[in-house]
């Protein structure tokens, strides 16, 4: 029972009231930036610019299509991020990883960290699809037993588990294709970077590879694809960006995060 009072209310007071403070904006948590270049410029040694201050902000989760003409510069935006070309001028960080000098066993420590899918496949010819998925994880460290527990589950999410045997010669472009997205993902990187995935491929199997690349996106992995298919592009519903003389353009609203100069 609530204790008794004998104090008489108060007289009313006659000044107004305070305003009741309006309730805080609920804000959004921050999401983590896997990927950053600040003012990136890339000129090779022969004179020839590739990219020019270049700023670019990829966040985990973000599934990110760059077009543009042969030449424009889509793959070295990409070979700056695994390592495989250096800025010229300006600061790339990928995973909180600055590249600059980044060397030796501290960038083959970063590339762990980066699953890379090619135009051109790049098997091993003379390895079955299992063994050319595998050898990733075998050049890691991983034990028999890992390997073995990763390797079917990711030939099942490409659908090539029944090829598991067979070799690169056997298998169209298309399959060919999957065995090196799941080579590029056997080892489940949080980042995945693929250059022309579909370039050498008929439409039927490009959808196939935009189909698998966006599961891998639904699961967690962050995929940044370069591509010069226009009809690719019109079809997204993800964020577009363009290079267009060495220079970063947004082409669509899907994403307000990325710096157009």
């Amino acid at each position: 029972m609530a204790p008794v009072t004998t104090d008489r209310p108060s007289t009313p007071s006659r000044t107004a009231p305070s305003p009741v403070p309006s309730a805080a904006p609920i804000r959004q948590p921050a999401r983590d930036i896997l990927v950053r270049l600040q003012q990136v410029t890339k000129i090779y040694d022969n004179g020839c610019p590739a990219l020019l201050n270049v700023n670019l902000q990829i966040c985990k989760g973000d599934f990110l299509l760059i077009t543009g003409p042969s030449g424009s510069g889509k793959s070295t935006l990409l070979k700056l991020l695994y390592g495989e070309e250096r800025a010229t001028q300006g600061e790339v960080w990928v995973n909180s990883v600055g590249l600059t000098d980044l060397r030796g066993n501290s960038l083959s420590k970063l590339r762990r960290q980066i699953g890379v899918v090619f135009q051109d496949y790049k098997l091993i010819p003379r390895r079955t699809v299992s063994e050319n998925v595998a050898l990733v994880l075998w050049a890691q460290g991983f034990t028999r037993k890992e390997v073995q527990r990763r390797l079917l589950p990711t030939l099942k999410m490409v659908g090539l588990q029944e090829k598991a045997d067979c070799f690169p010669e056997q298998l169209s472009g298309g399959e060919q294709q999957r065995v090196s997205i799941a080579r590029a993902v056997v080892n489940t990187p949080p980042i995945l970077l693929a250059d022309e995935p579909t370039g050498n491929l008929d439409p039927d199997n490009s959808g196939q590879v935009i189909k698998i690349l966006k599961k891998l996106n639904s699961i967690g992995i962050t995929v940044v694809v370069t591509t010069h298919d226009e009809q690719l592009v019109k079809m997204s519903e993800h964020p577009v960006m363009q290079i267009r003389n060495g220079k970063l353009f947004q082409v669509n609203r899907q994403s307000s995060r990325e710096t157009v100069p």
